[in-house]
């Protein structure tokens, strides 16, 4: 059994060599300090919300406001405008950012694992992955179809690519053959619009070599260089957000359902709880590692995947870029 609480104080504990000094005590000065998450309101960022709304960042020191992410709102850019200091970034991303000449570094791994799926109805005739050869698979486009492509090419699939947006309605209109979907979120949207998992095949990426981490906290190499405490006093403070969540679910659920209304977007408590619940799951931190670190090897393989496919020209070392657990082991 996964026992997060545990983990997670013995990831709180430990010493990050490179943030050394403690967290600001109730005597020293709160900190103003911003992040933004991948994405608009919702169960996907639960422990930020949460240690906002308990107290849990002022109790280390800050008084942090949450940038509402979404549509038109990068958070790489928001980092490198100073419009952030902390930001919610995908591995990939933050690493062709990084190539790409934006001082990123990683500072926490939230989600240790890739959710990502391919989906598809059985009476179409697909049942393995490579019936998918020649088939329409809706892509998401940018850094998110990095791990689908990834998938096509080391099994040999030719698939006829289409864009999607943010809803899976093209493939429940049966325009393509298979939608991309995170297990968190469009898989349980699909679900609710009336197919049963019996009528799916599902082809979860991390089962077809392509497993990367995800949603990851990221700033600048020069906020750890002005202000190391803050930054272990965020991270910190995220993942005690995230313990809390995880232990008061109906709380988290109902302060989550009143974030997602005031941001005037449509709000449904049992899509919010699968979220919530998916989202415990993905956390759990690979074998000898804990929450909140970024695997070395699981670094590794996404670099060489990404130089692979020429989305980054050099190697970067893992010890220039994660800067969040050198002192865990």
């Amino acid at each position: 059994m996964f026992r997060f609480s545990s983990l997670i104080h013995r990831w709180i504990g430990a010493s990050l060599c490179f943030l050394l000094a403690a967290t600001a005590s109730a005597a020293e000065p709160v900190k103003p300090a911003s992040f933004i998450p991948l994405w608009l309101p919702q169960a996907q960022f639960a422990g930020y919300y949460m240690a906002a709304e308990k107290g849990i960042y002022l109790k280390h020191g800050i008084d942090l406001t949450i940038i509402e992410g979404g549509p038109g709102r990068n958070p790489s850019e928001y980092l490198r405008d100073g419009r952030a200091d902390f930001a919610a970034l995908w591995l990939t991303t933050a690493l062709q950012r990084r190539d790409a000449g934006l001082p990123l570094v990683h500072i926490g791994q939230v989600v240790q694992q890739s959710s990502m799926l391919l989906v598809a109805r059985k009476d179409s005739g697909i049942r393995t992955l490579a019936d998918l050869a020649g088939k329409k698979v809706g892509l998401w486009g940018g850094d998110f179809d990095i791990p689908p492509h990834s998938v096509f090419d080391q099994h040999g699939l030719k698939v006829q690519p289409v864009q999607q947006s943010a809803t899976v309605n093209l493939f429940l209109r049966g325009g393509i053959a298979a939608v991309s979907a995170m297990e968190y979120n469009e898989y349980h949207s699909i679900l609710n619009s009336g197919l049963n998992e019996d009528e799916l095949t599902v082809f979860p990426l991390k089962e077809h070599g392509a497993n990367y981490p995800e949603d990851g906290l990221y700033t600048l190499e020069t906020t750890v260089a002005r202000d190391p405490q803050l930054v272990a006093a965020f991270v910190r403070a995220s993942l005690e957000g995230w313990e809390y969540a995880f232990a008061h679910p109906e709380e988290t659920l109902d302060v989550m359902l009143r974030i997602i209304k005031d941001a005037r977007l449509p709000a449904n408590r049992m899509h919010q709880r699968w979220m919530l619940s998916r989202m415990r799951a993905l956390m759990r931190p690979a074998e000898g590692s804990g929450v909140g670190e970024l695997s070395r090897q699981d670094y590794q393989v996404v670099v060489q995947e990404l130089r692979r496919r020429g989305l980054v020209r050099a190697a970067l070392d893992y010890d220039d870029f994660v800067k969040g657990n050198h002192a865990l082991r």
